[in-house]
Parts: C-alpha cells; structure tokens; sequence
C-alpha cells in the first residue's frame, strides 16, 4: 500500500496522461484518476460524482472535439490546497454553439460535470481546442 501524500502535507506530484480520443480510452482515464483518488484521501461517497465527471468530460473529447478525425486527449491529475483537481483537454475544434437545438445531448455533460464537481472551469485553448477542469474538495 502506498502512503498518502496528503497524510504527509506534501502535495502529489501532477500525474499526466495522453491518450488517443477514443472510446477505449475511458477506462484506462477512470482507473487512474480514481487510484488517484484514492490515495490522496477523496471521500469513498466522491468516488463516483469523480468517475462520472471525468468520463463525461472525456466522453466530449472523444465524440465531439476531432469531428471524426483521430486526435489526442491528456488528463491532468493534481492536488492543489484542498481539492483533487482534474483537468481534461484536447487539441480539436473547440466549444462552438450551435444553432441546431435537435443535436442529443447538447449541453447535458458540461451540466452534469457541474452538478457533480465542487468547481469547474471550461476554457478554450490557444491554437484550438477545449480544457474542463474539475475540481472535487477532499475534506
């Protein structure tokens, strides 16, 4: 069993993950950001508010940031002064609104990603692309 960071008052070092945006992806995320999770001391009834938010906020990555084409997400775990702090992005075409109110799901996982973190930032990226950081309180 590896110690806890947390217990010790120092802070985790940022864990970094690319991977391909693509469906096989997301259970490979889920694992590592909830062993992260878990070892800085996220309260067990948090765990699954974290899984859902991450896997929703890679879920956007996968079917709308490359438009089809293939691309890359990276998943930034880290602990700042109180919270577990995820950050995902991608290099794709960025949040645009859309005219069309008819697309499923339009809106629905950023709302949920918001219903479930303690803090969340969505931000588009210089040069393209989109980064949602979540942040879950690990009191």
């Amino acid at each position: 069993m590896v110690p806890s960071p947390a217990s010790h008052g120092d802070p985790l070092s940022p864990v970094v993950i690319r991977l391909p945006a693509e469906a096989d992806s997301l259970a490979i995320v889920r694992q590592a950001v909830t062993g992260v999770a878990e070892v800085l001391g996220l309260p067990e009834e948090r765990l699954d508010d974290l899984k859902v938010a991450v896997t929703e906020a890679c879920t956007n990555v996968v079917l709308h940031a490359y438009g089809g084409r293939e691309g890359s997400m990276e998943v930034r775990v880290q602990q700042d002064d109180r919270s577990l702090v995820v950050t995902v992005r991608d290099e794709g075409a960025g949040i645009v609104p859309r005219a069309e109110k008819t697309s499923p799901g339009l809106g629905l996982g950023l709302q949920m990603i918001a219903a479930l973190a303690d803090d969340v930032r969505i931000a588009a990226e210089d040069g393209g692309g989109t980064s949602v950081r979540m942040a879950f309180l690990l009191d």
